[in-house]
């Protein structure tokens, strides 16, 4: 994909929408230094070419009774275009399954899964990821405790 050129101001923009996408048009655009109507054009343009490509609220998973956090690494039988769609179309629909990246090194995918507790875990990992026909094996991470959870981006 084609990196898209954006300035200073853009990166400005950026920055501060990722810390807070709330935030009015109008203190964006005190915050930047220009007038609402050409910060305004600027953000549409940033959405208009995928630079942002979503806003969300981001929420305390814990808050929500979702205890429970694990990055899965998934190695597949065979490393191959079927396998990998097989793979993909299975998780795709699991709600729990909240990241999954392909990768290098010992595994093909991490998965990012939060659940409930430790026995919605299991279920989901026994009933649902391990009978997926092409999964080789899997390694399961616990997450203890984190420090550092962010979604900005450092835009250069």
């Amino acid at each position: 994909m084609k990196k898209v050129k954006i300035d200073d101001i853009d990166r400005k923009i950026l920055e501060i929408l990722q810390k807070n996408a709330k935030i009015t048009n109008a203190q964006l655009a005190q915050e930047i230094g220009l007038s609402p109507a050409p910060t305004l054009e600027r953000v549409k343009k940033l959405e208009k070419t995928g630079i942002i490509s979503k806003y969300y609220a981001q929420v305390d998973p814990e808050k929500v009774g979702l205890g429970v956090r694990t990055f899965v690494m998934v190695s597949l039988k065979g490393h191959n275009k079927k396998n990998i769609e097989v793979f993909l179309n299975n998780i795709r629909d699991i709600k729990e399954i909240v990241e999954c990246h392909h990768v290098t090194g010992s595994g093909d995918f991490i998965l990012k899964i939060i659940a409930e507790n430790i026995q919605k875990y299991q279920e989901l990992m026994l009933d649902r990821v391990s009978e997926i026909p092409v999964v080789d094996n899997m390694e399961s991470m616990v997450v203890l405790s984190t420090f550092k959870d962010s979604k900005v981006l450092p835009v250069k």
